[in-house]
């Protein structure tokens, strides 16, 4: 009765979900300043024609739709699809391979590994970028110490790729890896026992309950490198264009409208990805 009642206590002294949900006020203030209204600005851009930030002759049209019948933005979709599935597919393969790899080893601080392999997540994406397109230039400083010549990447599909992947990589490793941490060892046992081989049983048990996580990370790879501009504009040095490239060169350029209608355009592909993840895992068990 005396534990009983020291349990209650504490429950007592927890805070209230009101007082929690009061902590979030701050970033749903954030939110909404620099989510949810230039969504909303943008929205309406797509169907104004303006000159610039001037609305004073501001009417409607339906004219900057024209825009993704052009070339330039066919070919740009077209490469960032090309490079978003081949990142994707490069980054599960290895991903996986990293993950199973740590999630079998016998190691004691596998959080410790996990943390130094999201820890370059947590430096400047351009930085690191940066550093990449001096390593694949032919005089470097690794070239140098070795005396050899080294490979002249840069403003290559082979370049974006490989910072693409190398950006990359760990949002495919974390979900897995939590994936196959929320395998029953049970499962496992059972399948031995009903004399399953370990290929088997990694086919049969341990491939198809970690599918949430492959999925989760793709999404979460494929996304960034559909949208993003900063990896193909540095690595790829102006010869590869993709839909990134063109939405940021709007904006720069002041021509809202026209960037705010491919904006919303690969906008509503993340929300529909989005949309994906919550339906195949709606308790977000993999983003742990």
């Amino acid at each position: 009765m005396q534990k009983n009642s020291k349990l209650l206590t504490k429950l007592e002294d927890l805070p209230s979900p009101y007082k929690l949900e009061r902590l979030s006020t701050p970033y749903k203030v954030w939110l909404y300043i620099l989510a949810v209204i230039p969504m909303f600005i943008m929205l309406i851009l797509m169907f104004v024609d303006t000159e610039g930030i001037s609305f004073d002759d501001m009417g409607f049209t339906l004219a900057n739709f024209s825009i993704l019948a052009e070339e330039s933005v066919l070919v740009a979709f077209y490469n960032s699809f090309k490079f978003s599935f081949l990142t994707t597919f490069i980054c599960l393969v290895f991903g996986y391979i990293i993950a199973y790899s740590l999630y079998k080893s016998r190691l004691k601080h596998k959080g410790g590994i996990l943390l130094l392999l999201i820890l370059p997540m947590w430096t400047n994406i351009l930085l690191r970028i940066e550093a990449l397109s001096y390593l694949m230039q032919p005089h470097n400083i690794i070239t140098n110490l070795l005396g050899i010549e080294g490979l002249d990447l840069l403003g290559t599909d082979v370049a974006i790729i490989i910072g693409l992947v190398f950006t990359y990589l760990p949002f495919v490793i974390l979900p897995i890896y939590t994936a196959l941490e929320k395998i029953d060892p049970s499962l496992e046992e059972a399948a031995l026992d009903l004399g399953m081989t370990e290929t088997k049983k990694f086919w049969k048990v341990i491939f198809p309950l970690s599918a949430k996580g492959m999925v989760t990370g793709s999404i979460m790879v494929f996304l960034p490198c559909f949208s993003g501009f900063a990896v193909p504009k540095v690595l790829g040095a102006g010869n590869i264009l993709l839909i990134g490239n063109i939405i940021e060169q709007n904006f720069s350029n002041m021509n809202y409208n026209i960037g705010s209608v491919l904006a919303v355009v690969v906008l509503v592909l993340i929300l529909g990805s989005i949309l994906l993840i919550n339906k195949i895992d709606k308790e977000g068990e993999t983003l742990l």
